[in-house]
């Protein structure tokens, strides 16, 4: 297993880092366990879980995810192996008034401090720890054009300012609850205003950024990915297989029994026709050059040198070993260089 430092914290995360949104709806508590129990004798030291797992996010599973992460915990005794990540959900993550199961009150969840602190005590109680490692936000309590959404369109709304999210996280680090901040599904100017207001305020400043980012959607390339360069606010990759499409297995239409797209029809972000086509392709350059192709596809994220940790999930054993093997897969030139002709041509075809 590879180490990467985690932006410029003391903690060192494993290149692969473990997701966990299928547990307590495509997982059970038992195969949840054995998949943390495997991760951890290959060496991945990184677990990503989030309050509202499972996915689809549903009020009757809400929770059920970080619970099996904390039941394990029990049993092992072994919390100081591990690197927990988890995340708190804003506003911006859907329309206006979603999600207000989340909270007691029934408001629907932002980024403000009473907020947080709500949420973070909530997933301690569930993770059966006393401190997480890395506390995120799921999404900007603003609206962005984040989830396959590349069109921005300006609203006038009601938001919690960064300065406001960023004291809450400095009060809950002063309390021993978290030792390090996060972002998920920013933009460059969502990650620029969180590095300028920690800087200004002395407020704790992001160590990573976690976005979408795969060889059909490269598009944290466009702005991000000198963020990472220059701040030091490493990318965690998530759905570096986009789904799965990039395996191969939908392609012709093809739905494979207990797949994610088979059994949810609401997620159609990797399901266009351009998706397909530069998917066909990639697959073929993977067999002619005798890969699997969602190694491939893994192997790509875990080369590029602005990515932290690569966020892996898997419903099946197989699936998870296979993952975890693309670490030693070492992309030839000749592949490099096919995987940029693809791109070229059909460049990132899923926002």
């Amino acid at each position: 297993m590879e180490f990467r430092r985690l932006g410029r914290t003391d903690i060192t995360v494993s290149l692969i880092c473990l997701g966990t949104m299928t547990w307590g709806e495509q997982n059970s508590e038992a195969e949840a366990h054995a998949q943390l129990d495997y991760a951890l004798e290959r060496g991945i030291n990184f677990i990503d879980t989030a309050e509202m797992y499972p996915v689809p996010p549903r009020a009757e599973t809400q929770g059920r995810t970080e619970r099996y992460i904390g039941t394990w915990l029990k049993a092992r005794k072994n919390r100081d192996k591990v690197i927990l990540a988890t995340k708190v959900a804003g506003r911006g993550g859907g329309p206006r008034g979603s999600f207000d199961w989340l909270r007691r009150d029934k408001q629907a969840p932002n980024l403000s401090r009473a907020q947080i602190f709500e949420a973070i005590d909530s997933s301690l109680q569930r993770l059966q720890t006393e401190y997480i490692d890395l506390y995120q936000t799921h999404w900007p309590d603003r609206s962005t054009n984040n989830f396959g959404a590349a069109e921005y369109k300006h609203r006038e709304e009601e938001t919690v300012a960064i300065e406001e999210t960023l004291d809450a996280f400095a009060a809950l680090k002063k309390a021993g609850k978290v030792r390090a901040f996060g972002v998920s599904n920013e933009t460059p100017w969502g990650v620029m205003r969180h590095v300028q207001a920690a800087e200004a305020k002395g407020l704790p400043r992001i160590a990573s950024i976690q976005n979408p980012y795969n060889l059909v959607n490269r598009w944290y390339e466009v702005g991000l990915a000198e963020m990472a360069h220059r701040e030091d606010v490493g990318l965690l990759a998530y759905s570096p297989l986009a789904m799965g499409v990039l395996s191969g297995k939908y392609l012709g239409g093809a739905r494979p029994e207990r797949a994610r797209l088979s059994l949810f029809t609401r997620f159609t972000r990797y399901s266009n026709p351009q998706t397909e086509r530069a998917t066909e392709r990639y697959v073929a350059l993977a067999r002619q050059h005798g890969l699997d192709p969602a190694q491939m596809a893994l192997a790509y994220v875990n080369s590029r040198p602005f990515v932290t940790a690569n966020i892996i999930g898997a419903t099946t054993m197989q699936q998870l070993k296979s993952d975890i093997d693309s670490i030693e897969v070492k992309l030839s030139q000749e592949v490099l260089d096919g995987i940029e002709a693809i791109h070229r041509d059909q460049p990132n075809p899923s926002a």
